[in-house]
């Protein structure tokens, strides 16, 4: 089944990122990674920049099946509030490590990548226009926390206290209020 191969190689492919030390891939790192050959992976994935676009597609499609997961209705119907809401809860509380925060990271530097990212992610975290100033600040507000944390979690560099994630949790919600209700 040529989908259950893709999804090994791509999975192998952030294995390597998550070997000690850090990993790099590479065409013959990903295939020897899950034991496939070199043209065996290449069938799949032609060259490094496929294989690349590929491995931060998978990883940000992670992330956007976590997200429709705590939203529970499809993401076109949902306010900016429950977006960004469904954004901290996923950064907050799911697992990350180093290999999605180098899968992440590397998109800055190649506009191929961080195009993957913008597609998947654009639609939960883009803000529109006409948010009243403090709505906008306390959303983006919420959303920067979560960045934060997860990247804190991810790199291991400065890790939050385990007893402090509900506290950010709080501090999320108490910016996530809908102050049109009274």
């Amino acid at each position: 089944m040529a989908s259950n191969a893709k999804i090994r190689i791509l999975d192998g492919a952030l294995e390597l990122l998550r070997a000690e030390g850090g990993g790099t891939i590479t065409l013959d790192a990903a295939a020897k990674q899950v034991g496939v050959t070199k043209p065996g992976l290449m069938y799949h994935f032609p060259t490094k920049e496929a294989l690349m676009l590929a491995v931060v597609d998978h990883a940000a499609g992670r992330w956007v099946t976590l997200l429709q997961e705590r939203l529970g209705q499809p993401v076109e119907t949902a306010t900016p509030q429950q977006r960004i809401r469904a954004y901290v809860q996923v950064a907050l509380t799911e697992q990350f490590d180093r290999a999605d925060y180098a899968i992440c990271c590397d998109a800055l530097y190649r506009d191929a990548l961080t195009e993957g990212w913008t597609r998947r992610l654009g639609p939960w975290l883009d803000l529109p226009d006409d948010l009243p100033a403090s709505v906008h600040g306390r959303l983006t507000a919420a959303r920067l926390l979560a960045d934060g944390y997860w990247t804190a979690v991810a790199t291991g560099v400065f890790p939050v206290p385990d007893r402090d994630r509900d506290l950010l949790l709080a501090v999320a919600d108490e910016l996530l209020e809908d102050e049109t209700v009274s």
